[in-house]
């Protein structure tokens, strides 16, 4: 056997390894963070850091921030993907996807330099994925379905792993399906603060993320159509 067969076996042992690693067990899902839900669409306060390295943190308008927990130097956030009910006007409901009870889904804060793990469920009738937009890391982790990862099976949690690098205000949305399913409302902000706090400090710091949906007088669900119409 030569040298080039064996770092072809080593490649994809150490690839099936990696896979293996993402995936949540049963008994490991007895570990996993806590998923919080927002069911007020109402601005909720900041949500000032517990632990780790210090940052100021945003507001974001019409939404919320994910709490997270430390384990082992490791920040851990818990996003759900599921179906939401959400009054986009009074006396108008819309069925939307989203995540852990609102679209778009809460805003995820983090420092430069942070090593974060966000354990992703699956409760939407279809298989999803989370693209971190905008983030440099690990082509494995950056959640396109079908290329750099299975799609998450409905009812099953992926784990995503690795270093916020830069400073700057992002997104994160599914690349599984991803025009229904942004058509849906699946898509939230993220924000990696600078490791000096200090830096360009304001007074108040805002993010507001704007979409649209395109819904019938008289229905509740958005046409998904629109989304893959290019020619307007």
């Amino acid at each position: 056997m030569n040298d080039t067969n064996i770092s072809r076996r080593a490649f994809l042992q150490g690839s099936a390894l990696a896979v293996t690693a993402s995936a949540v067990s049963r008994a490991g899902a007895a570990s996993l963070p806590e998923a919080p839900l927002q069911q007020s669409a109402q601005t909720q306060p900041p949500l000032a850091p517990t632990g780790g390295r210090p940052y100021q943190p945003v507001v974001t308008l019409n939404g919320w921030s994910l709490p997270w927990r430390m384990k082992n130097g490791v920040k851990e956030f818990h996003l759900v993907a599921e179906p939401v009910v959400r009054e986009i006007a009074p006396g108008m409901k819309a069925n939307l996807w989203g995540y852990n009870g609102q679209s778009p889904g809460p805003t995820i804060e983090v420092v430069e330099g942070d090593r974060v793990r966000i354990f992703v469920t699956n409760k939407l009738p279809e298989a999803t994925s989370v693209h971190w937009h905008g983030q440099r890391l690990p082509n494995g982790m950056d959640g396109v379905a079908g290329l750099t990862q299975p799609g998450i099976p409905p009812g099953k949690t992926f784990v995503y792993e690795f270093t916020a690098r830069r400073a700057g205000t992002f997104m994160y949305h599914p690349h599984a399906d991803e025009m229904v399913q942004m058509a849906m409302g699946m898509m939230g902000f993220w924000v990696t603060h600078p490791k000096d706090p200090d830096f360009m400090r304001v007074d108040r710091d805002f993010v507001f993320l704007l979409n649209a949906y395109d819904i019938e007088p008289g229905a509740a669900t958005p046409k998904v159509s629109t989304m893959l119409d290019f020619n307007l």
